[in-house]
C-alpha cells in the first residue's frame, strides 16, 4: 500500500489538496488484502479527526482507495476518550465490520479494532444484465460517536473520501475532497473555507460528499463534467449528461475529473452550494488554477483578496433582513488545514 503525502512541498499551505506523487500500477489479479492504520484523534476547536498517523489526523480524513475485487484491512485507533467508530458507504462488510453500536461494532475509548471492506467486480445476472460492482465515489465516517448513528462525530469532523477503481481507471495529479456538513465546507466557512490548487493542465480528481441535516448543491465555476461514474464521456455517443452543478445531500457522494483550466484558462474559480442563502452565508471557496509553470496567474491574487474581504453572513442578513435567524457558524468550524493524507493500492 503506497501512501502519498497531501501536499507538494513547493505549494503554500493553502493548496489544501492532494498531489498523487507516483500512480501506481493496478493489481496483476483482483483479490489482493491491503492493511491501513487510522488514528481517530482529538483536535483544536472541539473537533475529531482521523490520520495515518498519530499528531496527523484532519478534517476531513484521507483518501482511502481499493480497487474492485479487492479487500481493505482498516486498523482504527482510538487515541480519544469517545466513543467512536468507521462505517464506509459502497463496499462489502459483515455486521462485526459495520461501525454501527447495533452490532457491537465500534472502538471505546482507547481501543483497537480492524474492520473489513470487500469490493467486487460487477458479474453478470439473468435477462442479459449485470448486477453493479463497487466501482465508485464513496465516503467513510463515525458511526458511533454522541448517537447510535455518530451524530456528534459527524458533525465535529470524523470522515473522509473512499474510492473503489476499475483496473484500467485514469489515475488524478491532485484531489480534492469537499465535504458540505450542514452549512460548512469541511467544517469551515469563507472566508476560511478550504481553497484548492492545481497547476494549468493538471487533471484534477474532486470527491464531492454530504453529512449534516441541510439539502445543498455542489457547482464548480468555469469547469463541467459528465454525470456518471468517473465524470469522463466514454465515447462520441455516451448519452451522460455533461453538468457543472449537482445536488450534494446528506449521506450521498459522487466524483468526477476535470483538466484545470481547460477552455478557460487560469485563475481563482468559484466553488460553492449553488442554494443562494447557503452561498451568502460562506459556504463557498476558491479553486486556483495557475499558470502551467505554477505562477500566480494575472488578477488571481486580487480576486482571492477579495473573496477574503467578503462578509458573508452580513450579506445573508442584508438579503433576507435581521429580523430573520441567521447561521453563525460555531468556533470549532475553523479547525485544522485539512491537507488530506491519501492512500491507495501497490
Amino acid at each position: 500500500m503506497l501512501v502519498t503525502g497531501a501536499a507538494a512541498a513547493t505549494l503554500p499551505a493553502a493548496a489544501l489538496g492532494t498531489v498523487v506523487t507516483g500512480n501506481p500500477p493496478p493489481a496483476k489479479a483482483a483479490g489482493a488484502t491491503r492493511k491501513v492504520t487510522i488514528y481517530a484523534e482529538a483536535l483544536p476547536g472541539n473537533l475529531f479527526g482521523y490520520g495515518l498517523a498519530p499528531g496527523q489526523a484532519t478534517v476531513p480524513g484521507p483518501v482511502l482507495e481499493m480497487y474492485e475485487g479487492d479487500t481493505l484491512e482498516v486498523t482504527l485507533v482510538n487515541t480519544t476518550n469517545q466513543r467512536l467508530s468507521i462505517h464506509p458507504h459502497g463496499v462489502d462488510y459483515s455486521v462485526d465490520s459495520d461501525g454501527s453500536p447495533l452490532h457491537n461494532s465500534f472502538n471505546n475509548p482507547g481501543e483497537t479494532r480492524t474492520y473489513v471492506w470487500r469490493s467486487r467486480e460487477m458479474f453478470a445476472a439473468a435477462g442479459r444484465r449485470f448486477m453493479p460492482g463497487s466501482a465508485g465515489y464513496w465516503h467513510y465516517h463515525d458511526h458511533a460517536m454522541g448517537t447510535d448513528h455518530g451524530t456528534g462525530g459527524l458533525i465535529r469532523g470524523l470522515y473522509g473520501a473512499l474510492i473503489v477503481r476499475r483496473r484500467g481507471d485514469i489515475l488524478p495529479d491532485r484531489q480534492f475532497t469537499v465535504v458540505f456538513n450542514d452549512l460548512t465546507i469541511n467544517n469551515r466557512v469563507a472566508p476560511n473555507a478550504p481553497q484548492f490548487e492545481a497547476n494549468l493542465g493538471q487533471r484534477v480528481e474532486w470527491i464531492a460528499i454530504g453529512h449534516g441535516s441541510q439539502f445543498h448543491t455542489f457547482h464548480l465555476h468555469a469547469h463541467r463534467w459528465a454525470d456518471n461514474r468517473t465524470g469522463m464521456l466514454e465515447g462520441p455517443t455516451d448519452p451522460s449528461q455533461v453538468v457543472d452543478n449537482k445536488d450534494l445531500n446528506p449521506g450521498s457522494s459522487f466524483g468526477f475529473q476535470v483538466l484545470a483550466g481547460e477552455g478557460v484558462g487560469p485563475g481563482a474559480w468559484m466553488y460553492h452550494c449553488h442554494i443562494q442563502s447557503h452561498s451568502d452565508t460562506g459556504m463557498v471557496g476558491i479553486f486556483l488554477v495557475r499558470n502551467a509553470d505554477g505562477s500566480m496567474p494575472a488578477g488571481a491574487q486580487e480576486a482571492i483578496d477579495k473573496h477574503h474581504g467578503h462578509t458573508h453572513v452580513a450579506a445573508q442578513q442584508a438579503a433576507h433582513g435581521a429580523t430573520q435567524p441567521q447561521f453563525v457558524a460555531p468556533p470549532e468550524v475553523r479547525g485544522p488545514d485539512p491537507d488530506h493524507q491519501h492512500v491507495h493500492g501497490d
